[in-house]
């Protein structure tokens, strides 16, 4: 396969540049940190390993994931943050515990490396059975457990709306190694129906964007309800020839979020929107072929001062998507994926098992 690259907008060898940039933050352990010295997060760690495998690093990738492996606590989770190898904070986020499936679902799409996979299933499924646990009555998910073992009354659209992706990409991963999971396909019907219908439900986090394209971006919001939501709020979210706000009442831009929305777009088949966006965001690329995480004015600045790993990664993500490069290029687009059930399939299913369990 030849290298990825965009045309007219990144070239095989900065892409590749951007790539080793985010190897040299790898821990001889195998973690991602966001930076040299800073912590790590379960989520942002899968992130950058899905770049590495996307860009051809392999042995990082297993690296990463195998890192993943070791370091699951028996209950199917990893702590929120992990500075080195000492935790820092022993808190537990379902977003991003859940995050590995996708991770997984992805490498499977690019290597077709069916041993490793299915040497890293188990590790997905105790941290879907996790995240299963914490499904709320209406469907959403609980967004974290405190070190005492407090379980969060809130739940989070953001963090939600991923989960509909990561528990998609979890029932692909049980269908490829032959172990049903038929509550999984009920969890994501009643979490996407959550999202998609009653997204008044969940903590109100509005003035982020992330809050405003996740559900599209995760695949709970689609087609011309997905572009009426994004039409919606785009004045206020997008800074022409910049890219995307953070929050919206903060003049701050950051990479990351803006090449989600990249993402988005793409599974929208809104390329036009979708280029420009990742055209506008590579003001911030540093010369070392990282991204530094956002940029402010009136001061005309980067801020903070770091050009944090994931960063780097959702830019490589965001190329191979609308590069439509690897086999893993459709996977936001859904393509591939189980499809949701709707909630009256549920109510069958639920019948069904229990008249099963009946018998």
């Amino acid at each position: 396969m030849k290298p990825l690259e965009l045309p007219g907008v990144l070239t095989a060898a900065q892409l590749a540049q951007t790539a080793d940039h985010i190897v040299s933050h790898q821990q001889a352990d195998g973690l991602i940190p966001w930076f040299d010295g800073h912590h790590g997060d379960p989520w942002d760690h899968v992130e950058a390993a899905m770049a590495l495998t996307t860009m051809g690093r392999r042995d990082e990738a297993r690296h990463a994931f195998t890192w993943s492996a070791q370091h699951q606590s028996a209950d199917g989770t990893w702590p929120t943050e992990i500075v080195g190898r000492t935790v820092q904070d022993a808190s537990v986020d379902a977003n991003q515990c859940a995050y590995i499936a996708v991770g997984m679902w992805h490498h499977w799409l690019v290597t077709g490396d069916r041993r490793f996979v299915t040497a890293m299933y188990p590790v997905v499924r105790d941290a879907i059975e996790f995240v299963c646990d914490l499904q709320q009555p209406g469907g959403a998910v609980s967004w974290s457990r405190s070190p005492a073992g407090e379980v969060s009354a809130d739940a989070l659209l953001i963090g939600s709306s991923c989960m509909v992706l990561s528990l998609r990409c979890a029932m692909a991963l049980a269908d490829l190694v032959g172990d049903s999971q038929p509550d999984w396909e009920l969890a994501a019907a009643r979490l996407a129906h959550a999202v998609a219908v009653h997204p008044d439900g969940f903590t109100d986090q509005s003035r982020y964007s992330m809050e405003w394209y996740y559900p599209v971006l995760g695949g709970a919001v689609s087609g011309s309800a997905a572009r009426a939501l994004l039409d919606r709020r785009w004045d206020e979210f997008v800074v022409p020839g910049r890219g995307l706000r953070c929050v919206s009442d903060r003049p701050w831009v950051t990479a990351a979020e803006t090449c989600e929305l990249v993402i988005a777009l793409d599974a929208l088949g809104d390329a036009a929107r979708a280029m420009q966006l990742m055209r506008d965001v590579q003001f911030l690329r540093g010369d070392d072929g990282g991204y530094w995480t956002g940029w402010v004015w009136p001061e005309d600045e980067v801020w903070p001062v770091e050009r944090s790993t994931w960063t780097g990664a959702a830019v490589i993500l965001a190329a191979d998507v609308l590069a439509d490069h690897t086999q893993a290029a459709s996977l936001f687009r859904g393509r591939g994926l189980p499809r949701l059930l709707e909630i009256a399939d549920c109510d069958r299913h639920c019948f069904a098992s229990m008249a099963a369990g009946n018998d």
